[in-house]
């Protein structure tokens, strides 16, 4: 197949477009307003509610929710990648985690008081099937380009999805801010409304990569034992992986850091929430501002690291969290906290693009197990949502208060810079490093 074919990377970037709807209106914005109002509306405003008979305060609940939905899906991707590269059906995977993570959130549209139990565990599905589709979506990058568009392109799927999912946005911010309009007089429907716009919104515009990217019916020959050869072919990615001089130093300073990083994106806006009691419509305005500057903080980290290596430009942007962190525990303020809104904006996209580029620098050229290489990566991600978000939840649990959370998430922030430093500072490419500085 040839590579950097326009159309083909149109249609990839457009998955982005079509998926990133989940991680701002469900994730960031609207979802967890709602999921505060109602569990506090569940606990006769005390904020403890009964799980399955289990009591606990409801953004503790949020946040292990979280880390049981990312645990679930480390356990499951490698499995589904690694019998998606030896049969050679990677698409079909997409697909069923894409449709599952879909459908969850028309789901949620029966979240009311009364079904906090079964939207949670919906609200966990919708999460299983967002991450599991995504790593099939990643392990296309080194498929359809060529290393020297991986940070461009990967910039570009980043920015079309904070464009894509700030148009939905606007669209629910709408309805929850002018209900009338639409001739909406119960306060709670705007909200579950919009999180059946997301479900029909991903399903639609993921048509268009469906139709294009390669459906990778190139897979080994089938056998009986397929399910066991899936875990063969997981063992031979793993003994690859281990002779990769640099991409063990790359994947354990991206675990740290992005336990940190990740946990952030799930947590802000209850904190905003419960903690600084900021009103809904500025919390989601908040998330709203934090995907337009997200676009432009893509492209900056990409052109950084055309400038001065991957490595430097990820140092510089863990930095910059670490000041994030170092700030919000002193947050008392909306406006402040508008301020450090604007400096994670500009940071999460970019971090996260520029990750993702650099691995694909770092994986075996033109391997036939790219699905399963991006599964340890995916895998290495979701792991590190789980301890990130339990750590968050139980520092939480224990002292009483968030703040201390966050004073946590500083600390993990500094070991991902130092280890980050002892990755060599040159532009990264595969096998090793460019041998003159950029």
């Amino acid at each position: 197949m040839q590579k950097n074919n326009p159309k083909i990377i149109n249609a990839w970037c457009m998955y982005d477009w079509a998926n990133s709807v989940h991680a701002l209106v469900i994730v960031s914005s609207i979802f967890p307003v709602y999921f505060s109002a109602a569990a506090l509306n569940a606990s006769a405003g005390t904020g403890i509610v009964n799980f399955f008979g289990l009591s606990v305060k409801s953004s503790v609940l949020f946040s292990y929710t979280v880390s049981a939905s990312f645990l679930l899906t480390a356990l499951l991707i490698p499995l589904c990648t690694a019998i998606a590269d030896f049969t050679g059906h990677k698409k079909r995977f997409m697909k069923f985690f894409c449709y599952l993570g879909a459908v969850s959130c028309m789901l949620l549209f029966f979240f009311t008081k009364d079904t906090l139990n079964f939207s949670v565990i919906i609200f966990a599905l919708s999460l299983i099937g967002w991450s599991g589709s995504i790593v099939f979506y990643d392990s296309y990058l080194p498929e359809i380009a060529t290393e020297d568009n991986f940070d461009r392109y990967s910039a570009r799927g980043f920015s079309m999805g904070y464009l894509g999912s700030v148009l939905l946005l606007l669209f629910n911010l709408s309805m929850v801010l002018f209900p009338s309009i639409y001739g909406i007089t119960d306060k709670a429907m705007p909200a579950r409304i919009s999180f059946f716009t997301v479900g029909v919104w991903w399903i639609l515009f993921a048509q268009i990569p469906f139709r294009y990217l390669p459906s990778g019916h190139h897979g080994k020959k089938q056998v009986k034992n397929w399910i066991f050869n899936g875990f063969t072919e997981l063992g031979k990615v793993y003994n690859e992986l281990r002779e990769q001089p640099y991409l063990a130093k790359f994947l354990g300073a991206f675990f740290v850091y992005t336990m940190g990083l990740r946990t952030v994106m799930y947590v802000a806006t209850i904190f905003g929430a419960n903690e600084l009691k900021l009103p809904s419509q500025s919390l989601i305005i908040t998330v709203l501002l934090i995907q337009l500057v997200g676009i432009a903080g893509s492209y900056l980290f990409a052109w950084l690291s055309s400038q001065i290596g991957n490595i430097y430009a990820l140092m510089i942007g863990v930095a910059i969290w670490i000041g994030i962190c170092s700030g919000a525990y002193y947050t008392t303020e909306a406006m402040e906290f508008y301020l450090i809104a604007c400096a994670v904006g500009m940071v999460m996209g970019g971090i996260q693009s520029l990750s993702r580029a650099t691995y694909s620098k770092l994986i075996p050229e033109n391997t036939s197990e790219s699905a399963s290489f991006f599964s340890f990566y995916d895998v290495t991600e979701k792991l590190a949502i789980v301890i990130g978000t339990f750590i968050y939840g139980t520092v939480e649990q224990v002292t009483g208060s968030m703040r201390n959370s966050i004073l946590a998430l500083l600390i993990i922030f500094v070991i991902g810079l130092i280890l980050l430093s002892r990755i060599p500072s040159q532009k990264v490419y595969r096998y090793g490093l460019e041998t003159k500085t950029n």
